[in-house]
Parts: structure tokens; C-alpha cells; sequence
């Protein structure tokens, strides 16, 4: 009984890690220029 705490635990720790690295590697490539690609600012002020 004493283990099962310990592994309902250790399992939250594993997911909570691969949301947490996940949300990382979204928010880097939101930030790298491949985001940005094919934006051109004066096309913006034409309009």
C-alpha cells in the first residue's frame, strides 16, 4: 500500500516533466525566426 502512493507520485512527476519540456520546445520555436518566416514589415504599412 505504501508503494502505490509512491508510484501514483512518481507518475505525476513523469507527466508534469513532459508537459513542462514540451511547453519549452512550443515556446522556442515561437520565438526562432521560422515563425517569423515569410513576414515582411513593409508590407504592413502599405495597407
Amino acid at each position: 500500500m505504501e508503494y502505490s502512493i509512491y508510484a501514483v507520485l512518481g507518475v505525476l512527476v513523469v507527466i508534469y516533466l513532459f508537459i513542462t519540456i514540451k511547453n519549452r520546445n512550443k515556446s522556442k520555436s515561437r520565438k526562432s525566426k521560422k515563425f517569423m518566416d515569410g513576414y515582411n514589415h513593409e508590407d504592413r504599412k502599405k495597407d
